[in-house]
């Protein structure tokens, strides 16, 4: 994570909190009873292997020693290690937390396939360059433009994984967004929150599958108590792309 996405996600994780805290108030869940400041440091000096899992996937990224790819496969060997340290799993496990992560993988590939299949007809069809042509001619107003960019990026990140979206679209709307104004670090980071937000959507949110398939559950039964969570990410987001020091002010601290 770079240092202009700290402001922007700490918001809008500040946001889903109130949101979850309101819904456990409101439903009555069981709050856990106050940990003593020894019962803190057990628990800390416990979860530090697991708590190293950011430094060593995240550090691992920043350092140049992996690439993001190959910090997945980084996450899971040291995953796989905890759960040894932890005796959570034993190696007569292993072939069903094998098979359990195919059918995770398979579901999350079928999707990405069908994004990426999505993502080819839209240039074979010179969609993205009509969405252009009618989004400069349907108004002047920044306002305006900004709101239905993100209302375009909302339904792309719907249907389209992320990678594809991102190479398709960034070069439509980055030169209207700089005539507008907007720093390319601004638009990057409101670009990334709607695509973000798309994979947690159905039809094609790979996470949303992923948690899904995690929770043993079903998408119709997650949606609706997901729309309020979607309602604060769009607020959050809506507050990103209309001021600007939200993601600009703590780069502007170390000069970027």
């Amino acid at each position: 994570m770079k240092k202009e996405d700290y402001i922007p996600g700490v918001l809008t994780e500040l946001f889903l909190m109130i949101v979850a805290s309101f819904w456990a108030k409101k439903k009555g869940y069981n709050v856990g009873k106050k940990s003593s400041l020894k019962d803190v440091g057990r628990t800390f000096f416990r979860a530090f292997p697991s708590l190293m899992l950011l430094v060593v996937v995240i550090g691992g990224i920043v350092a140049g020693i992996f690439t993001a790819t190959e910090a997945s496969a980084i996450a899971v060997l040291y995953t796989l290690i905890l759960g040894f340290w932890y005796k959570e799993i034993t190696l007569n496990d292993l072939p069903e937390i094998s098979l359990e992560a195919c059918g995770t993988t398979t579901i999350v590939m079928l999707l990405i396939g069908a994004s990426t299949s999505m993502s080819w007809v839209m240039s074979y069809e010179n969609i993205p360059n009509d969405i252009s042509t009618a989004l400069l001619g349907a108004s002047n107003n920044p306002i305006v433009i900004l709101l239905i960019i993100n209302l375009i990026l909302l339904v792309v990140g719907i249907f389209m994984d992320m990678t594809p979206a991102v190479l398709i679209f960034t070069p439509i709307f980055l030169p209207i967004v700089e005539k507008l104004g907007m720093d390319p670090v601004h638009f990057g980071i409101v670009m990334i929150l709607n695509l973000c937000i798309g994979l947690c959507t159905p039809p094609v949110g790979s996470v949303l599958f992923v948690g899904v398939g995690v929770a043993n559950t079903t998408i119709e039964k997650v949606v609706k108590p997901l729309l309020s969570l979607f309602a604060a990410m769009i607020i959050s987001l809506l507050l990103i792309t209309y001021f600007s020091g939200l993601s600009l002010w703590l780069p502007s601290l170390f000069g970027l």
